[in-house]
């Protein structure tokens, strides 16, 4: 009992506090399909990123190639033969794999591409939400976009239209 009363203050004292602040959302995947820029850069980073991905399994494709001529070569290779064919099926295979991770790992180009074409965009919206929420005394600006906990909310407190006028869209 003495859990339960304590469970509802707490509730009562953080439904008090969140009713004394302003709060607002935005959409940032509506805001940024809204922003040309944004969806050109998009749009390159995918041709760049499928190039890198068929580039990628060409060398695949031809360690596998490799390895299966070897299977059927290999009853007639001499020992020696057998290692060199080994060693150049391993060479051809972390090739593929050094590949990968050139253009697809964390700090590949992929995401160096990323940065340099996205970021500049990312933060003008950034610095957009940031001025609406000033000159509207807004504390909180929450993005329904990523947020899955966010049931309902009411469309007067949704400002993406306000942010996209304030980057110089108009919808």
């Amino acid at each position: 009992m003495k859990k339960i009363a304590i469970a509802l203050f707490l509730g009562l004292v953080a439904t008090l506090a969140a009713s004394a602040q302003k709060f607002a959302l935005v959409d940032m995947e509506y805001i940024f399909r809204n922003v040309p820029a944004y969806e050109m850069a998009n749009e390159q980073l995918n041709q760049l990123s499928q190039r890198w991905q068929k580039e990628v399994e060409a060398v695949g494709k031809e360690a596998e190639t490799m390895y299966n001529n070897y299977l059927s070569d290999k009853v007639f290779l001499t020992d020696e033969q057998v290692k060199a064919r080994e060693a150049e099926i391993v060479a051809k295979e972390k090739a593929a794999t050094e590949l990968r991770y050139k253009y697809f790992g964390p700090e590949g180009e992929l995401y160096q591409k990323r940065q340099t074409l996205l970021k500049p965009i990312q933060d003008d919206v950034y610095n957009a939400v940031k001025k609406v929420a000033e000159e509207r005394g807004y504390q909180t600006v929450f993005d329904r976009a990523s947020s899955a906990d966010i049931v309902y909310a009411s469309p007067r407190i949704d400002i993406s239209n306000e942010v996209l006028a304030k980057l110089g869209y108009s919808n």
